[in-house]
């Protein structure tokens, strides 16, 4: 058993829904097994099912000015930021497939949103930064210590479809921080965010490459499925058409 992984570099955000729509379809109609994208995108702003235009904190000339742009989407959550120097993984997985956990039909999406939650814990424990949960707030945190409260390092936001997932994870790893300040991230006003960059010391100093090769190696384990890299999503639905084909 084995998940394709692509590294698509940075895309613009358009450009990466249409991609993830391509491969959805190929999944639904079972041509490729489960596969993860990994990517950046420029400077962009998601609302999800539950987000609050008001969380928004700039102004449609600022966001206009600077090129940003916004998008409304299906997945759950609030608004988030993507931007340069944050990794973000759109793993599209059927749940029905053989996952650990499952003890029904399909893994349920709580729980599919937890095995998330810990390839991202143990991406941020190899360099040195140790994260958690926190109940009722999706995503990874720093651990909090004394005065000092715990930050928002990894967001998360899917949506399932026929039992296929979408979108998914934002790790900030060298992100510029202070671009957070357009908005109320995830729509929440009492926590900060952080990246990997900041948090880990001088011998752990992270790299968009060591964080994504972290990552894929993380997903592969916490799935326990072989990560198999594809060059191209052409060879990726490629192979889903020789698939077809030989079964005709």
């Amino acid at each position: 058993m084995f998940i394709h992984l692509l590294h698509l570099g940075r895309i613009p955000y358009a450009d990466g829904l249409a991609l993830q729509q391509q491969v959805i379809a190929a999944r639904k109609q079972n041509l490729i097994g489960d596969t993860l994208l990994l990517l950046e995108h420029p400077p962009v702003l998601t609302l999800g099912r539950n987000a609050s235009r008001s969380n928004i904190l700039a102004s449609d000339e600022f966001l206009v000015q600077r090129g940003i742009e916004l998008h409304e989407i299906n997945r759950g959550g609030d608004v988030t930021y993507h931007g340069p120097g944050q990794l973000v993984g759109y793993p599209i997985i059927d749940l029905r497939g053989d996952l650990p956990g499952k003890k029904g039909p399909h893994l349920g999406p709580v729980d599919y949103v937890r095995l998330l939650e810990e390839v991202l814990i143990r991406t941020c424990g190899d360099f040195g930064v140790m994260t958690q949960r926190i109940p009722k707030r999706t995503g990874v945190w720093t651990i909090a210590g004394g005065s000092i409260q715990e930050k928002k390092i990894a967001a998360i936001g899917v949506h399932v479809s026929q039992g296929v997932t979408s979108h998914g994870f934002a790790l900030n790893v060298t992100t510029d921080l202070r671009d957070f300040e357009w908005i109320v991230p995830c729509g929440i006003t009492d926590r900060q965010v952080t990246s990997l960059e900041l948090e880990a010391d001088s011998n752990h100093q992270p790299t968009m490459e060591s964080a994504l090769n972290s990552t894929a190696r993380n997903f592969g384990r916490i799935f326990e499925r072989q990560m198999l890299w594809c060059e191209s999503l052409d060879e990726l639905l490629h192979s889903a058409g020789a698939t077809a084909r030989e079964s005709v």
